[in-house]
């Protein structure tokens, strides 16, 4: 009997644990909708959190530019195309990656209240890392898990800070593990090729990136 009175009082827990996350996240949605955010910032839901981080200095607007060109000219005659800065959203989850690429009629991939587009939809995303360690965690662990989560197919990470500036490019995403499979690391001055999806054969080389730095 005390064998079945524990196994009920764990399962009853597991419930209650489940219940509190869920109303969490509509807690977090709701305050995240009514948000005025302030310029030159962003606002994410990442892992039980509301993270305002800001938008970042003129390198990294400017590198993800060249990158927002260079996709859009590749992608061309496709259904696809790329955009910036826009809220990807994976259930009660935002995240607002620096460039990413999704289909080009919108009806099929946008939020049913007009938030921004599903995650389901887009097919590789891009950050480019801001400086300081709190940048790097985001990039590199936090959004790699929330990517990961949302099945996002391909995400790319571009760093001017790892060891001169290396571009990682993060396939096979395993939702319940929240983590990508393969990673590939391709430093600065050499060419980084997106493996799959619509983009597959783009190139992410010193045009975009510049040379090893430092």
């Amino acid at each position: 009997m005390s064998a079945l009175v524990a196994e009920r009082a764990v399962a009853e827990k597991a419930i209650v644990e489940r219940t509190v996350a869920v109303n969490l996240d509509e807690v977090l949605w709701q305050a995240w909708k009514s948000l005025d955010v302030p310029e030159g910032f962003r606002a994410e839901i990442i892992e039980g959190t509301i993270t305002l981080s800001p938008t970042g200095g003129h390198r990294h607007f400017s590198l993800n530019r060249r990158l927002d060109k260079a996709l859009d000219r590749f992608l061309d005659g496709t259904d696809h195309g790329s955009a910036q800065d826009g809220n990807v959203i994976a259930g009660l989850k935002v995240l607002i990656p620096d460039v990413f690429v999704a289909p080009d009629d919108s009806e099929t991939v946008e939020h049913p209240e007009g938030l921004g587009v599903l995650a389901s939809g887009v097919v590789l995303v891009v950050e480019t890392v801001s400086p300081g360690s709190e940048a790097r965690k985001r990039d590199h662990v936090l959004k790699h898990r929330a990517y990961a989560a949302a099945g996002i197919p391909v995400y790319v990470i571009i760093d001017d800070y790892d060891d001169g500036g290396a571009v990682t490019i993060l396939t096979e995403p395993d939702r319940d593990r929240r983590a990508y499979a393969s990673s590939t690391r391709i430093p600065y001055g050499k060419e980084a090729v997106i493996p799959e999806g619509p983009a597959k054969g783009f190139v992410i080389g010193p045009e975009i990136t510049g040379e090893r730095r430092g």
